[in-house]
């Protein structure tokens, strides 16, 4: 469990990290650079999900060492609704997620706190307009949550109302 009091915002409580696959945490189906470290840092205090359609493949096979539940939702027309119902089955007030594509735009908007990513794939405008922080790269946002601080300044001073 990660506590976080943000002025203005009020305590979180959170309890997973909820990422999507390709394009977040992976770049044409590889983990990228870091990232294996950072999750299993952060799986001490959260406990890690990756929700991907798996384009590539290879999710279960590259993520099979690492501490993390790995869901593979179904190709479609439906796949942002999916990753919103995986979240709600969490409870999105507890959770943290991190994505940066059209059907990432759900789950960043319903949890607690939704982190869109804009790197080597880009992201999609939705994205960002339905999360709560943009970074630049998916080590910048795993970070904001190793170092709470970080995240406390970006946020604080926001009333949600």
């Amino acid at each position: 469990m990660l506590k976080i009091n943000i002025p203005g915002r009020g305590e979180y409580v959170l309890e997973h990290l909820v990422l999507d696959y390709n394009g977040t945490i992976a770049l044409d189906g590889e983990l990228l650079p870091g990232v294996a470290d950072r999750i299993v840092n952060l799986s001490k205090h959260l406990n890690v999900h990756v929700l991907t359609a798996d384009t590539f493949g290879t999710v279960r096979k590259t993520l099979s060492q690492l501490p993390c539940t790995v869901s593979v939702i179904k190709a479609g027309d439906r796949e942002d609704s999916e990753k919103l119902d995986y979240l709600r089955k969490l409870n999105p007030d507890n959770c943290v997620a991190i994505g940066n594509g059209a059907n990432d735009r759900l789950m960043l908007y319903h949890a607690a706190i939704g982190i869109c990513v804009i790197q080597q794939e880009g992201s999609a405008f939705s994205a960002i307009k339905s999360a709560d922080v943009v970074c630049n790269s998916v080590i910048d946002a795993l970070d904001l949550l190793m170092y709470p601080s970080r995240l406390i300044a970006t946020l604080r001073g926001c009333s949600l109302d």
